[in-house]
């Protein structure tokens, strides 16, 4: 198989669906491509909506649909799919992770597999990610540290010019380059990363296991890069609402998924430094508004979590993310 494109659905489906339209647009001019879809026991009619309409368009000869009994979040609603496909005899050669609230624009798919066709050192790949309206969204990224969590939260012009090189997520470029991590939104992986590195962090369940796991793939030797020839429309947050134009309160396991890749892929002074950075440019920056009558933007409570969620108060060992949703009573009894 040359593509296995992972799509995983949590109470989204008709975003499930559309997304699958737009897909059905491209997959066959892929020859040897597939698209699996992992319904994460969202608790609603999702499976039964999304099975209906592989039915309906005839997407069976290149569409399936794996139903979970508990949520197992971003990262092991991924790996329901990836593990067993990387077990069979014959694994795919490149793997499309794909968030359910996107829309797939004609090529975007060639672009990504002709550019890892043409470079077989590179590893991970990730396209333009763009708003309905064209406007795209910062997709490529460095690497989190204490410079860049100072920077993001004391959100003063000076200080980003002083630390530009430690921004995470730098203006939106128009060529292909190299890069630390993409958005798993739209993340391309050839079957050896996989090999090398495993699967995706389900100790995460949601949030920086993208950037963890392009973190580890660096570490063995595979590069990431950002081809922008192939364009995806991202509707944000709309799953989580963590993101997006009407964020709401981080939950607590945004902070505990920040702190698990601070203190798994760096030493207990370096997530320290990384929660001073954050706490120490939150407080500033909420003195400027108090000093200024400027707007707060910050989601709400950000100040009092970050010093609640962080390494000072809860200790220094890269715990697994707790799982924020019940597990079904038919899956406890099975468990």
């Amino acid at each position: 198989m040359k593509l296995l494109i992972v799509i995983v659905n949590y109470r989204v489906p008709q975003l499930t669906i559309d997304c699958l339209h737009s897909v059905a647009q491209e997959i066959l001019s892929i020859p040897g491509a597939q698209v699996a879809v992992c319904e994460n026991a969202s608790g609603d009619d999702s499976a039964e909506r999304i099975q209906k309409a592989i039915a309906q368009n005839g997407w069976g000869s290149w569409c399936s649909l794996t139903v979970n009994a508990s949520n197992l979040g971003f990262t092991g609603g991924n790996n329901v799919i990836l593990k067993p496909a990387m077990h069979s005899v014959s694994p795919p050669q490149y793997f499309l992770l794909l968030n359910p609230d996107t829309v797939v624009r004609p090529n975007a798919l060639k672009a990504l597999l002709e550019f890892m066709d043409q470079h077989l050192k590179v590893g991970i790949s990730g396209c333009r990610l763009e708003a309905p309206d064209g406007l795209a969204h910062r997709s490529a990224f460095r690497f989190q540290s204490p410079a860049s969590e100072f920077e993001n939260n004391i959100r003063l012009g000076l200080v980003t010019r002083l630390l530009s090189r430690w921004v995470v997520a730098p203006p939106v470029r128009n060529e292909i380059f190299q890069t630390d991590w993409v958005a798993g939104a739209c993340m391309m992986i050839r079957r050896e990363v996989l090999r090398d590195v495993g699967f995706l962090d389900e100790d995460y369940f949601t949030y920086f296991d993208d950037c963890d796991f392009c973190f580890n793939a660096q570490r063995r030797g595979w590069s990431t890069w950002y081809v922008p020839t192939g364009t995806v429309v991202h509707l944000e947050g709309q799953s989580s609402g963590v993101t997006g134009k009407h964020a709401r309160r981080l939950p607590p396991y945004y902070f505990e998924a920040r702190r698990r890749y601070f203190l798994k892929n760096h030493s207990a002074f370096y997530a320290a430094m990384a929660d001073i950075g954050q706490i120490t440019g939150q407080a500033l920056w909420r003195l400027r508004i108090v000093l200024t009558g400027r707007e707060d933007t910050s989601p709400p409570n950000y100040l009092g979590d970050s010093i609640r969620q962080s390494v000072f108060m809860k200790g220094f060992k890269p715990n697994r993310v707790a799982n924020p949703t019940p597990m079904p009573k038919e899956a406890r009894d099975n468990f």
